[in-house]
């Protein structure tokens, strides 16, 4: 099979951009992976663009999103397709985009993932996600994903002694990570003095899902990511000299049963477990070879849960690798170096395919500010998690002398 490496990759900021279209963010990112690739005046040689998106035409009132990027970048006659997959839509793209150059359809891709979820309520944006629930069996009982996400929790909780304290440790990491991010929504550090430790904690970080607080729910935001991928035996690959090329090893992915009430054990993602084991055996790698991990935190006991089931840690003992500052950009195995979801924010159809350029990021040695590189890493791993585990991609991309 053929190699492919991601030459090029782009990134909004996340946060609130509903002054703009959703193709403009879009685009916005596109340009700047353009840039990162140096190919901005030679973009007609990419072939094929995947489009992650997964609201586009409920919340925006826009379809055809694919063909429209390729028209506002100028990039016709370029084969344009729109993929979705939930809050996965990003990492599904990149599998996507990875297979039409690995089977030889194409030399060069562009994959890029963007949500504008700002631009409705709260409320709305909530009932918009719930949408991928089952319509007669979860929808029409008023679940949402905070719902599952709170009562995973709670069974989480109960079943291994995990605090409301370590939730709120998960957080303090996470927006410290953040901080140093400058994409990231959420750029203030929090301590667990503010949002546990102290009498007026509860005023500042309130239940939303209980037992999960403010504190445990990412933000709602708006944004983009971009990558290139190109083949490493095409002639192509003349034209990507200005990046170091940081290659995909390994893709994998997996579902479950669309209700979660069907599952044996509801605390067993086994959809993040198989997608994590045939991106492991494609990448010829194990769990201790993985130098630090992007895992899809939507709620922060997901950082927990995804870390046991990937072969981190033992399950119930992730937590204690938290306490001690396992899981910390300076520890041995650290998480969510961009501030995860919890801070760097969930624009959904984004969120897959910038996991995949916080991997580049920190392969490629490029992390902004002190403090923010991992060191030493040679490999990394991405977990997008769709619905509420029942569709799930994995992905490891490694530097090319690893």
């Amino acid at each position: 099979m053929r190699k492919v490496s991601i030459v090029g990759i782009g990134h909004t900021v996340f946060g609130n951009l509903s002054d703009f279209d959703l193709v403009d963010v879009m685009a916005f990112a596109s340009g700047n992976a353009l840039d990162d690739a140096g190919i901005r005046d030679d973009r007609k040689i990419i072939e094929q663009v995947f489009v992650a998106n997964m609201g586009g035409g409920i919340i925006n009132h826009q379809t055809g999103i694919a063909s429209s990027l390729v028209s506002r970048m100028d990039m016709e006659p370029a084969m344009a397709e729109l993929v979705e997959n939930g809050p996965a839509s990003g990492a599904s793209a990149v599998k996507l985009g990875y297979m039409a150059i690995a089977s030889g359809l194409v030399d060069v891709v562009m994959v890029t993932g963007g949500e504008l979820m700002r631009s409705v309520t709260g409320w709305e944006g909530t009932d918009f996600v719930a949408s991928l629930l089952h319509p007669e069996a979860e929808y029409n009982y008023g679940l949402t994903l905070p719902a599952y996400g709170g009562m995973f929790t709670r069974m989480y909780m109960e079943r291994y002694g995990l605090t409301e304290r370590d939730l709120g440790l998960i957080a303090v990491k996470d927006h410290q990570n953040g901080e140093k991010n400058p994409f990231a929504h959420v750029r203030v550090p929090c301590t667990i003095e503010a949002i546990h430790d102290s009498e007026n904690a509860h005023v500042i970080n309130n239940y939303v899902a209980e037992p999960l607080r403010m504190y445990g729910m990412c933000p709602v935001s708006d944004g983009a990511a971009s990558l290139i991928l190109c083949a490493e035996d095409s002639p192509k690959m003349k034209y990507f000299t200005k990046q170091t090329p940081i290659r995909i090893t390994g893709v994998g992915s997996a579902t479950d049963t669309h209700c979660v009430h069907n599952r044996k054990d509801p605390l067993v993602l086994d959809a993040v477990r198989l997608a994590a084991e045939r991106a492991y055996a494609m990448a010829g790698l194990k769990a201790e070879d993985i130098s630090f991990a992007e895992l899809h935190d939507a709620f922060v006991i997901l950082e927990l849960a995804i870390s046991e089931e990937i072969g981190f840690f033992e399950r119930g003992k992730s937590a204690e690798a938290l306490r001690k500052g396992v899981t910390a950009i300076d520890g041995a195995k650290p998480i969510n170096t961009s501030g995860g979801l919890k801070s760097k924010g969930h624009p959904v159809g984004a969120t897959g395919v910038s996991q995949v350029f916080e991997l580049v990021k920190q392969l490629r040695g490029q992390a902004e500010k002190e403090g923010r590189q991992v060191k030493n890493a040679k490999h990394g791993m991405a977990v997008n998690f769709g619905g509420f585990g029942n569709n799930v991609v994995a992905v490891i991309c490694s530097r090319r002398d690893a």
